[in-house]
C-alpha cells in the first residue's frame, strides 16, 4: 500500500482521535459519553496498529513521528485518567462508602458486640471464682500452668522481635475477622459462635491474670491496640450476621436478591476493616509491648478511639445530606 493511500484511508480516524484527546484535556474520562469512551479505545488500538504498519512499510519519517506522538499522547491520557479514577474510587470508598455502610448496618454490629460482651463477662466472672472454669472457654490447663499460674507475662516476648510479632498479630487478626464474616454463611450461627468464643476466651484470660496479680498489666498491653482491633472484630461479626440474616430473613426480596444486596454491604465492611487491622497490628507490635508508661498506652487507646469513631460516625454525612 502506498504512503498516500495509507494516509488517505486512515487520516479521518487519526483526526477523530485528536478531537477526543482535545476533549479529554478539558474534562475527565468519566464525563465522556459511554459511546465516546468506547470509540476512544477503539481508535487508539487502531492507531497503534497503524503505527506498527507505518514503521514496517512507510519511508516517511514524518508520518511515523506523527503517529508515534499521537499514540503516546493517547496512551498517557487514557491510562493516567484511569489511574486517577481508581484513586478517586478508593478515596470515595474510605471517605464515604465504608462509614456510611457501617452506620446503615449498626444493628448487626451491635448484636455481635453484645454477644461478645455477654460471654466475655460471664467467662470473666466464672473464671474469677474458679480457675478451672476457663477450660470451658478453651483455655487449656497446660497453658494456664505455664503462663498465669507461673506469673509469666507472655506478651512481653513481642519486644524481642517487634516486626515479626506485629506481622503475626496482623495475620491472626485478619484471620479472625474473615472467620467471623465467612461463618455467616452458616445461617449466621458460625458468626455467633466466633463472637461468643472470642469473648469467652478473652474474659477467661483476663480473669486468670487478675487472679495471678498482674491483670492490670495485661489490660495496659491490650489498651493501645484494643479499641481498633475489637471494633474491627465486631464489624466483621456484624458483616457475618448480615449474610446470615439475608438467608434467614430476606424480607420482601428473594433470597438471591437479599443476599446480593447485603453481601455487598458485608464485603464493604470487611474491606474497610483491613487497613484498620493493619494499623492495630502495628500498634500491637511496636507500642503495646514496649516498656513505657501505661498512661501512654491508655492515651493511645483514647486517641485512636476518638479518631476511629469520629470517622465511622461522621465521615460521608455531608455528601449524604446533599444527596437528599
Amino acid at each position: 500500500m502506498s504512503s498516500n493511500r495509507f494516509i488517505n484511508e486512515r487520516k479521518s480516524a487519526w483526526q477523530r482521535l485528536e478531537d477526543l484527546l482535545t476533549l479529554l484535556d478539558r474534562m475527565s474520562l468519566r464525563r465522556l459519553h459511554r459511546e465516546e469512551v468506547r470509540e476512544l479505545g477503539r481508535i487508539y488500538r487502531r492507531t497503534s496498529s497503524d503505527l506498527a504498519i507505518a514503521r514496517a512499510e512507510s519511508r516517511d519519517p514524518r508520518l511515523v513521528n506523527y503517529l508515534n506522538s499521537l499514540v503516546i499522547r493517547a496512551h498517557g491520557r487514557i491510562y493516567r485518567a484511569e489511574a486517577l479514577e481508581r484513586g478517586q474510587r478508593v478515596r470515595k470508598f474510605f471517605l464515604r462508602d465504608f462509614p456510611q455502610t457501617f452506620r446503615r448496618t449498626w444493628r448487626y454490629t451491635t448484636i455481635a458486640f453484645a454477644l461478645f460482651m455477654v460471654f466475655g463477662v460471664a467467662s470473666f466472672l466464672g473464671t474469677w471464682r474458679d480457675a478451672e472454669f476457663s477450660e470451658l472457654a478453651g483455655v487449656s490447663p497446660a497453658w494456664r500452668a505455664q503462663n498465669t499460674d507461673a506469673r509469666v507475662r507472655w506478651w512481653e516476648s513481642l519486644n524481642e522481635a517487634n516486626q515479626v510479632g506485629g506481622a503475626a498479630i496482623m495475620t491472626n487478626n485478619i484471620q479472625v475477622m474473615f472467620l467471623a464474616f465467612a461463618f455467616g454463611a452458616l445461617l449466621g450461627l458460625g458468626t455467633l459462635y466466633i463472637m461468643a468464643f472470642n469473648g469467652a476466651s478473652i474474659g477467661a484470660v483476663l480473669a486468670l491474670t487478675y487472679r495471678a496479680g498482674f491483670g492490670h498489666e495485661l489490660v495496659a498491653f491490650m489498651a493501645g491496640h484494643g479499641v481498633i482491633e475489637l471494633t474491627c472484630v465486631f464489624i466483621a461479626g456484624g458483616a457475618g450476621l448480615l449474610v446470615g440474616g439475608a438467608m434467614l430473613m430476606p424480607g420482601d426480596l428473594s433470597r438471591f436478591d437479599s443476599l446480593r444486596l447485603r453481601g455487598r454491604d458485608s464485603i464493604q465492611l470487611i474491606v474497610g476493616c483491613i487497613p484498620l487491622l493493619v494499623l492495630a497490628g502495628i500498634i500491637e507490635g511496636f507500642i503495646s509491648p514496649a516498656p513505657i508508661s501505661p498512661a501512654i498506652k491508655f492515651s493511645v487507646a483514647i486517641a485512636t478511639g476518638i479518631a476511629l469513631y469520629t470517622y465511622l460516625l461522621l465521615a460521608g454525612r455531608e455528601e449524604l445530606e446533599e444527596s437528599k
